[in-house]
């Protein structure tokens, strides 16, 4: 039976997002990836097409060696992790045709992920951040405003989208933790040092005395100009900026100062786990990355520990 590829894409992100309570960032990453889909299906034929629409497309010829020959389509402009993340959104996408009954088996299922290259998270050494900290201007709102998300973000590891988020009453400053929503809407509450609260309060503040009223308890913890709500691309569009002013040279993305903040962690000897739970990460070995940027502080350990060096 025929079906039209971008409907079946269309119920799928319905279904991740109402049902399995997806983030819009998450919805938008499947339905680019399955938009490219569907286009390779478009463009080179990977399925018999019917005759009464271009458009449809036998949904039993899903099959693995269409998904192979879309995989080579892409390896000659992706990286293995792209194609890596373009693949688990196939399997995902097939396995809610599975379950409606529409394919008896997931096609990608019997494909092998390629393989990843281990990559090394990108951060900065702890004077490198305090001096990226201590050069934003704190002399007008907006500058407040900066110091404070920055702080924020290198005090909770949290992840820029969790940061735009939060609302002023996530801030509880009495038992200095944020509640944070984090992936698949999952909720925790993680500390936060007394500088980023500070200069949190510092911020507020300055807002509540420049607008000449007291701001809703229940609004954007951090505001753009119009007073609404930051993105995450304001905020990177900031960091690069002051990144420039600073005379850094590692670039430097709001990302990166989450990386800093585990790397730091791990480095002072925060136990493994405790970190895992603080990023909010699902697999432990997403976490476990961050102790190859530790060796440094392994070799010193071992070099004072060993009896026979």
């Amino acid at each position: 039976m025929p079906f039209d590829v971008t409907n079946l894409i269309d119920s799928f992100l319905e279904s991740i997002s109402s049902e399995k309570g997806y983030s819009e960032n998450t919805c938008r990453a499947y339905r680019h990836d399955l938009g490219e889909f569907a286009g390779y299906l478009t463009e080179h034929n990977g399925l018999d097409k019917t005759e009464a629409d271009d458009d449809r497309f036998v949904i039993e010829d899903m099959g693995t060696l269409m998904i192979r020959g879309y995989l080579g389509f892409l390896y000659k402009k992706n990286k293995k992790s792209t194609m890596a993340r373009k693949l688990s959104a196939l399997r995902t996408f097939f396995r809610y045709l599975v379950k409606r009954g529409l394919l008896t088996d997931n096609p990608a299922d019997s494909i092998l992920t390629p393989k990843q290259d281990q990559k090394i998270p990108l951060y900065l050494p702890v004077d490198e951040m305090f001096r990226l900290l201590d050069s934003v201007q704190t002399n007008t709102l907006a500058g407040l405003r900066d110091r404070a998300i920055f702080e924020t973000i290198y005090s909770c590891g949290i992840r820029v989208s969790e940061l735009t988020g939060m609302d002023q009453t996530d801030v509880d400053f009495v038992n200095s933790s944020i509640r944070v929503l984090g992936k698949g809407n999952k909720e925790r509450i993680v500390p936060i040092g007394k500088k980023a609260l500070a200069a949190i309060m510092a911020y507020r503040e300055r807002l509540n005395m420049e607008s000449g009223m007291q701001m809703p308890q229940d609004g954007p913890l951090f505001l753009n100009l119009r007073k609404g709500r930051l993105t995450a691309r304001s905020i990177a569009r900031l960091l690069e900026k002051l990144v420039k002013e600073c005379g850094l040279y590692t670039p430097v993305s709001p990302h990166v100062l989450r990386h800093t903040f585990a790397t730091h962690m791990l480095d002072a000897g925060a136990d493994l786990r405790v970190v895992q739970e603080l990023l909010g990460h699902k697999s432990l070995s997403t976490t476990q990355r961050y102790t190859h940027v530790s060796i440094d502080r392994l070799m010193d350990t071992y070099d004072k520990a060993h009896p026979r060096k």
